[in-house]
């Protein structure tokens, strides 16, 4: 049984939600999301208060009662507080800006790199200091996730992009005799 599909979601007051078949959208004062979900689970919305069941006692049903539960949840609090990433970009000579509806990357590569953000996110570069914010939570961490990927973070002097808060590890380097 799932602890988080069991629990009543409850509906802010200034966020719509509405179902249409198997389409769930959720209006606020931020935006509208809307999303797909299958008909394994049964999604009942009454005036402040979604309830989810599982149709069929199976295990993939289960597996997807709790995430539906999640996603809804976070499509809620998307709506009435955007989500928000940091990046933090480390290292001589590496630069990032936001010129238009696209970042410009120096990386330490032969060629500046180029990558263009989505619509519904906004995105800052002062300095080294990179914010990603959005309703989205899905695509904000993906989108993220991809920034980072550009340029991990290595461990010997901790160049690269990381997460404004994580923490990498150190590696010593090669001794001398």
């Amino acid at each position: 049984m799932s602890r988080i599909g069991k629990q009543e979601i409850n509906i802010p007051d200034g966020v719509k939600v509405t179902q249409n078949g198997n389409n769930i959208s959720v209006v606020g004062p931020k935006g509208t999301l809307s999303k797909n979900f299958r008909d394994d689970i049964t999604i009942t919305i009454t005036d402040k208060v979604i309830n989810l069941n599982i149709k069929r006692n199976d295990k993939f049903s289960k597996s997807l009662w709790g995430t539906y539960a999640s996603h809804i949840k976070n499509m809620i609090a998307g709506v009435v507080t955007p989500y928000q990433k940091k990046l933090i970009l480390e290292g001589v000579g590496f630069k990032s800006e936001v010129k238009g509806k696209e970042f410009h990357f120096a990386l330490g590569f032969s060629h500046p790199v180029i990558v263009s953000i989505p619509d519904t996110i906004t995105a800052t570069a002062d300095k080294n200091n990179i914010t990603i914010t959005g309703i989205d939570k899905e695509l904000v961490g993906s989108f993220t996730a991809g920034l980072r990927a550009l340029k991990k973070p290595e461990p010997y002097k901790g160049k690269g992009m990381r997460y404004e808060g994580e923490v990498i590890r150190r590696k010593q380097g090669k001794k001398t005799v």
